[in-house]
């Protein structure tokens, strides 16, 4: 009702998209939602149309003179020439009515022959083209002389003989292609040249063949041009298109040959059996054409035939191109003439694309480009639909359409028909049983409001005349836009919900980037209408779900995965999460199974075994969180940092979460549990949970971690709903901490600025980093990491990393066992590094600017790099141009130096002395043996405070290492002595430095 008080709603007769098998027009969304265009394979044809005879070409020579066309000695006289027109739907040469040229294009006239008829031919065609339709099987001449050409000769030639402009030819008549009908009215203005602003020379002939009842544009050109539609009267003398409404053929297109009166004029419309039929009856037709007829010949193929037969056809191929298909048949659409009821879009165009500013979409790339782009090209929304199941358009017009009323709610319609029948228009009323203002179901179910009910009623005009309802229904994309308003019924009900803004515009909604130009565009298209709006704050365009190797999944394939089988087989919460952080919501996910198992293992294993470890020694202790928090200057250092990760992760995921990013969220949160809860607090703070004294300390540890598990709990529980629940369940069940029952009924946590502290975790990164990079260096050289080695040097970047670094040194050093730590001066001349632009990451931001920036990088001193290093980038000016790269756009590397192995990430370097000594050796001897003998007391079942006696058989050099260290061993594995003699098939093979070179026993004391 709004719409049409805004006057945005019209009836009009244009050229619209429509299903011939759906037996409905079709909207612009709706043709463009996915799929709709598929590449098919058309038989087309280069048609000549054949320029009436007496007509002055305007064809010149080289020279500017008129070329002499005819014989009969008059200049520029037409002797049998022809306009070319190139068609990829052939059925419509029937209704062609004009051929159109651009006015600024050049054309020429070719003489040549038919590579068919082998016939003499003058035709015209563009001057661009010329090379590209006389291509194969074609040779040029210079001189008209040299048109000597006979039947079986391989190449054809042809000279190009004058030339003009598309302004020179409009105005040239030509005669009807396919005689079958003349256009009833004006038909004499038919069948001339016109000019088109939208011709072009990309492919074709630069000519093109106009049906005005088959094409938007043609139809547009032919009015402004008065050139007359195709259209002929039916038995009610209505005018008509030589289509009906079926895709068929009227009568009026009728051969003798070659059939095609009555048939659909696409092949896909026909069934099996159709095709079986319309074969036979070709097989009789033509058996003069072609004796053995195979298969079934589709209009197009046929009239391509006739053209051919008749010295009208200059060339028939087999084109592939992209062409519209039905969204609900997925049968060919066909652009048909068509009396509809249109939303003027176009006139609140820029206010849906203002509106579409404020709306945060995920990617941004979809509404500013697919979206955008969309709404600045927006046409008219065709309303109507020729369906009987659906919504009735609620219009109701006299016969002569110049009155009108349009009804918005049961209560007019029923007012309305008393009204009609007061006038005598009706017998009775049909909503007589309605009750006004009574919502119930039982009340509604009193009346139907489909076509079939609702085309019965007769409504009266102002000025007394009968009024019928408009044949067509609604677009059922107009009810899916009205969804926000629809669920509340409004506005007989909940209006203030929508008036106030307190159930609409929706906080977010989420669908396929296909429904971009369906549902996306429907909510926000009215919206802007009728409320002036966004239906939507936050829009998430979802990807696909493609195989392991980005394909389609598909059974044909054998690809597809079965969604229920995997949830049974993997659980919702692995699979959710591997979906969730594999990929954002609105890329394409390539779905892996393996990736689910990856996840179970690295995230949920870890999480578990972190739950498990904590639940060992919290049930072992009596720990429930009954004790008053351990204050936060008694806490450890190790218990402020993860506290203080812990705080800055809520921070990063309620932001991501904020903003519709769950990928970022769900992939901070599990790097928190493996990188910094699991594989570095609880590794590090073991023995602090393993102490027998219930200390201070201990109980830190336990309420830190307790804290940990409980936030991420939380924190994850919308990408991973179960797990999460029975983890929060589990832990509350003992400490009671929260009221709710449910992870799901929890408040989300708050993040706690003040214990949030940048330099610690600063401090403990650049710990993780120099470990992560030393312990590379041991795996990539195969030193074991109970090997200690002697020296690890680090060059500064500032003086606050030298203080951070020298702060977690002893960190650094137990965890890659090395002795001491050096940090060098950058400058000293010891690490030498060179550097290189990252092409991968360059790329994208500065292609123009590449190799400058290339030739610029590969000058960079040391004092550059480290320039570079400190500043975390570079910026500057390149031809002009300021450019900024930060770190990830230099490939920075360290050469090893004689007797130490160097390793680089962004602005880290180290380097480790990997030379071992014999005291170095030794050690890493006793080290091995500890961790062997420490294995076999566990295995033994040996008390933790059980003393023993150690006898190793092994050779002199691993004796002597073992006794150089005797005390250090004799502390870590409780010996009271260490013996080596030799010892029989009973004792226990160890490997200390080759595989089996040792022997042990253990014996209590």
């Amino acid at each position: 009702m709004q719409l049409y008080e805004k006057n945005l709603i019209y009836k009009g007769y244009t050229i619209q998209p429509y299903s011939p098998k759906a037996g409905t027009g079709l909207s612009s969304h709706e043709l463009n939602q996915p799929g709709c265009y598929r590449d098919v394979k058309d038989t087309t044809v280069v048609a000549q149309f054949k320029v009436v005879d007496g007509q002055k070409l305007p064809f010149r020579n080289a020279d500017g003179t008129d070329y002499q066309v005819g014989t009969n000695g008059q200049v520029g006289t037409n002797c049998n020439s022809s306009l070319l027109a190139w068609t990829t739907t052939p059925w419509t040469l029937p209704s062609n009515t004009a051929l159109c040229v651009g006015p600024k294009i050049e054309y020429v006239l070719v003489k040549s022959f038919n590579q068919y008829t082998h016939e003499p031919i003058n035709v015209i065609l563009a001057k661009n083209l010329v090379a590209y339709q006389f291509s194969k099987g074609f040779v040029a001449v210079e001189n008209e002389s040299e048109l000597n050409y006979t039947k079986g000769d391989k190449q054809i030639p042809y000279f190009i003989a004058g030339e003009c402009i598309g302004t020179d030819l409009v105005g040239i008549q030509y005669e009807q292609l396919m005689p079958y009908a003349l256009p009833a009215e004006t038909p004499e203005k038919a069948f001339h040249v016109i000019s088109g602003d939208f011709v072009t020379t990309s492919d074709g002939t630069g000519i093109v063949h106009i049906a005005p009842t088959f094409g938007a544009d043609d139809a547009r050109v032919a009015t402004e041009s008065g050139i007359p539609a195709m259209l002929v009267a039916d038995k009610k003398g209505n005018l008509v298109p030589l289509v009906d409404l079926t895709g068929r053929f009227r009568t009026e297109v009728k051969d003798e040959v070659f059939g095609l009166s009555q048939e659909y004029v696409k092949a896909d419309y026909l069934t099996d059996d159709e095709k079986a039929t319309e074969l036979a009856i070709q097989k009789e037709n033509l058996k003069s054409i072609i004796p053995d007829l195979k298969a079934y010949m589709s209009v197009d193929e046929r009239i391509a035939l006739k053209l051919k037969i008749e010295n009208k056809a200059f060339k028939i191929e087999k084109y592939e191109h992209s062409y519209p298909h039905c969204w609900r048949t997925d049968k060919s659409v066909l652009y048909y003439p068509l009396d509809s009821w249109f939303i003027r879009v176009t006139d609140v165009k820029d206010r849906m694309i203002e509106l579409n500013n404020t709306i945060n979409w995920k990617p941004e790339s979809t509404g500013s480009g697919r979206f955008g782009k969309w709404l600045e090209n927006v046409n008219d929304w065709n309303l109507s639909r020729s369906r009987y199941w659906g919504i009735p358009i609620p219009i109701w017009s006299s016969a002569e359409g110049d009155e009108r009323i349009i009804i918005s709610s049961v209560e007019q319609l029923k007012a309305e028909c008393d009204k009609a029948v007061q006038a005598g228009v009706m017998d009775a009323n049909p909503l007589a049983d309605f009750v006004v203002g009574d919502m119930s179901k039982e009340n509604y179910a009193k009346i139907d409001l489909h076509k079939n009910y609702v085309d019965t009623i007769t409504l009266v005009s102002a000025s007394g005349k009968p009024m019928k309802r408009e044949s067509d229904l609604i677009d059922v994309w107009f009810d899916s836009g009205a969804m926000p308003y629809a669920q509340w019924h409004y506005p007989f009900e909940n209006k203030e919900l929508i008036d106030n803004r307190k159930g609409y515009p929706g906080d977010f909604i989420a669908e396929g980037v296909d429904q971009t130009r369906g549902w996306f565009y429907t909510l926000h298209a009215i919206a802007t209408m009728v409320f002036d709006s966004v239906a939507y704050k936050n829009v998430v365009s979802n990807g696909l779900v493609l195989d392991k190797n980005g394909q389609k999944m598909s059974k044909r394939l054998g690809n597809a995965i079965d969604p229920f089988t995997t949830l049974e087989k993997y659980g919702p919460d692995s699979t959710r999460w591997y979906m969730i952080t594999n990929a954002q919501p609105w890329d394409n996910l390539k779905f892996d199974l393996e990736g689910i198992t990856e996840v179970q293992r690295k995230f949920f294993g870890t999480l578990y075994n972190t739950y498990s470890f904590f639940t060992l020694y919290a049930n072992i202790d009596g720990f429930d969180y009954s004790t008053p928090d351990v204050a936060w200057n008694e806490r450890p250092e190790i218990d402020r940092w993860i506290l203080s990760k812990l705080n800055s992760l809520i921070k990063e995921v309620d932001e991501a979460f904020e903003i519709y990013e769950p990928t970022k969220a769900g992939r901070l949160i599990q790097e928190f549990v493996s990188d910094q809860l699991s594989n570095w607090y609880v590794r590090l703070c073991r023995r602090r949970f393993w102490k027998g004294d219930f200390t201070t300390d201990k109980i830190s540890a336990y309420q830190t971690l307790y804290t940990c598990l409980e936030t991420v709990a939380i924190l994850g529980s919308p990408i991973a709903p179960f797990f999460m629940d029975q983890l929060f369940s589990d832990l509350n069940a003992v400490t009671n901490r929260h009221a709710a029952t449910s992870v799901h009924l929890a408040d989300f946590p708050k993040v706690n600025e003040s214990l949030i502290n940048p330099e610690l975790e600063n401090q403990m990164n650049i710990a993780q980093r120099v470990s992560s990079l030393v312990l590379g260096i041991r795996k990539k050289e195969k030193i074991r990491v109970r090997q200690p080695l002697q020296t690890i040097m680090v060059p500064t970047l500032s003086k606050t990393f030298s203080d951070n670094i020298i702060h977690v040194q002893d960190l650094i050093l137990s965890e890659v066992n090395v002795k001491e730590l050096r940090l060098l001066e950058e400058g000293s001349g010891v690490i030498v590094k060179s550097i290189k632009a990252n092409f991968k990451t360059i790329g994208p931001k500065y292609g123009k600017q590449m190799k400058a920036i290339a030739e610029l990088v590969k000058g960079f001193t040391t004092e550059d790099i480290a320039t570079i290093e400190k500043n975390a980038g570079w910026n500057g000016m390149i031809d002009g141009e300021n450019i900024q790269l930060d770190l990830a756009d230099f490939e920075i590397l360290a050469q090893d130096i004689p007797g130490w192995l160097v390793s680089t990430e962004g602005d880290l370097t180290v380097a480790l002395d990997v030379t071992i000594s014999e005291e170095l050796r030794a050690e890493g001897i006793a080290r091995e043996l500890i961790n062997r003998v420490q294995n076999l007391r566990k295995e033994s079942d040996f008390e933790v405070t059980d003393k023993i006696a150690l006898t190793v058989e092994c050779s002199p050099e691993i004796q002597k290492a073992i006794a150089e260290n005797q005390a250090y061993v004799c502390n870590e594995v409780l010996a009271t002595e260490i013996s080596f003699n030799t010892l029989g098939d009973s004792a226990f093979v160890i490997d200390l430095v080759e595989e089996g070179d040792a022997k042990i026993e253990l014996a209590k004391q």
